[in-house]
């Protein structure tokens, strides 16, 4: 019988280590390769490092930094974030984060992906690598809505300029984009886009001369801000959440979520005609 001393070798059977340390909230899939290369993670009494390794949960011991890792149970939060909050935990320089809205208990989720320190809007919090790295990757194709209030009255020639696709100084990008209001002096859009570059609606809209006085973020997957205030936090009860990590994931994350189904509380992000401004 294995003891707690023997090194971990890789093996055909268990759970991959990169894996286990997602799903117990270390860090992204990604991240946690990164922490086995770099020789901070070890099984038992061995350091590993290399990729491939698996370990059996209910026997191996995983300590990262020295720290034991224990799985904890998967959830998923959703905050509306204020403008002028950085969406991190902590920032060096002192600025509001996200961390005060969250309890002690709560210090083990993490955001998924980042919102820019002006904006607004849901952020997604969860102690699942597995369910944010598939949020993340541009290849799943996730949509993430804003609701955008820009300076001057868009044209429909600018709209579909921007559905075509334009070009940023990293690359080309397209966006979907709906006309929700128009004032004269200011246009409110409802922005659609698959990836989560840095600042790429502001970016997009400043490339058209449209410069963004505000953005809402209202939709990231199939999460969305629906009734949720702002400062206020959601938390998924244990029926939401395996319904949303169907949703993410796919059937084989578990038995298939229902088609038509939706939490209650939720609003789908709509096209409206009505004027209304972002608040």
């Amino acid at each position: 019988m294995k003891s707690e001393t023997d090194s971990a070798k890789p093996t055909s059977s268990g759970l991959r280590l990169h894996k286990f340390l997602a799903q117990c909230g270390v860090a992204s899939r990604r991240k946690a390769e990164s922490l086995i290369v770099a020789g901070r993670v070890r099984v038992n009494s061995k350091i590993v490092k290399e990729l491939g390794v698996s370990i059996n949960p209910g026997r191996d011991r995983v300590f990262v930094d020295g720290k034991e890792v224990r799985q904890a149970h998967r959830g998923i939060m959703l905050l509306h974030k204020p403008p002028r909050v950085v969406s991190t935990m902590k920032d060096p320089h002192g600025r509001p984060s996200i961390e005060q809205y969250l309890t002690a208990r709560d210090r083990a989720y993490f955001p998924v992906g980042r919102l820019d320190f002006e904006s607004s809007g849901l952020v997604i919090l969860t102690n699942d690598g597995e369910l944010a790295d598939r949020l993340l990757h541009p290849r799943y194709g996730l949509e993430r809505r804003y609701e955008v209030e820009v300076e001057g009255s868009v044209t429909n020639v600018t709209i579909r300029k921007l559905q075509a696709g334009i070009t940023l100084e990293d690359g080309p990008v397209k966006a979907k984009v709906d006309l929700i209001e128009s004032a004269g002096a200011t246009t409110l859009l409802g922005i659609t886009v698959t990836e989560g570059r840095n600042r790429i609606v502001r970016r997009m809209m400043a490339h058209v001369e449209h410069p963004v006085i505000r953005l809402v973020r209202v939709m990231h997957g199939p999460f969305l801000l629906g009734r949720i205030k702002s400062g206020q936090v959601k938390r998924l009860n244990e029926r939401e959440y395996e319904f949303y990590r169907r949703r993410v994931l796919g059937p084989a994350s578990g038995a298939p979520a229902p088609k038509s189904k939706r939490i209650r509380g939720d609003r789908p992000p709509a096209r409206r005609t009505a004027k209304r401004r972002l608040r």
